[in-house]
């Protein structure tokens, strides 16, 4: 009898398959980039990106895979309690070392929308136009996220491969 998979290998699968969905509403072939899981999340995140630009609405499923892989990416790059930052509907993460909480509103919050999120993450939006523009809400001395974003370097994936145009 097979294994059960692991919650890892459901996320992958439900991110991968996501992407592949994205793509294929946006026109595109399939990705056939690195099949991992990171190259996989920063693809699905500028699909989701193209499709904004595009005038079209994202693919719920895939902006949901990305929120959720790039806030658990930003929690293990920084690990702590001393900031959340929230993106409802699709998830909220702690991070950055300092004060920890135990019960209430933490020391730091940082939210926005999904669509924010993810072109903060993909370097498609600067921290300070996102403030500016009151596309984040950030409180206290910790909120201040622009030391750690991007997640990846702006512009298209690093290796798109053969029959991706983005």
């Amino acid at each position: 009898m097979p294994s059960k998979p692991t919650a890892a290998q459901r996320r992958y699968a439900a991110l991968r398959s996501a992407l592949d969905d994205q793509l294929a509403a946006l026109g595109e072939a399939p990705h056939s980039g690195p099949d991992r899981p990171a190259p996989v999340l920063e693809a699905c995140a500028r699909a989701v990106l193209l499709a904004r630009e595009r005038g079209r609405e994202p693919q719920r499923a895939a902006l949901k895979a990305v929120v959720r892989g790039s806030l658990a990416e930003l929690a293990e790059r920084f690990p702590g309690h001393a900031l959340e930052v929230r993106v409802p509907p699709y998830g909220a993460v702690q991070c950055l070392e300092g004060p920890r909480h135990t019960r209430g509103t933490p020391p730091g919050v940082v939210e926005t929308d999904p669509l924010t999120w993810t072109a903060l993450a993909a370097g498609e939006l600067g921290w300070a136009e996102a403030a500016d523009t009151h596309r984040v809400s950030a409180s206290g001395v910790r909120a201040d996220l622009s030391p750690l974003l991007p997640l990846w370097p702006p512009g298209p994936p690093r290796d798109p491969g053969p029959g991706n145009s983005r």
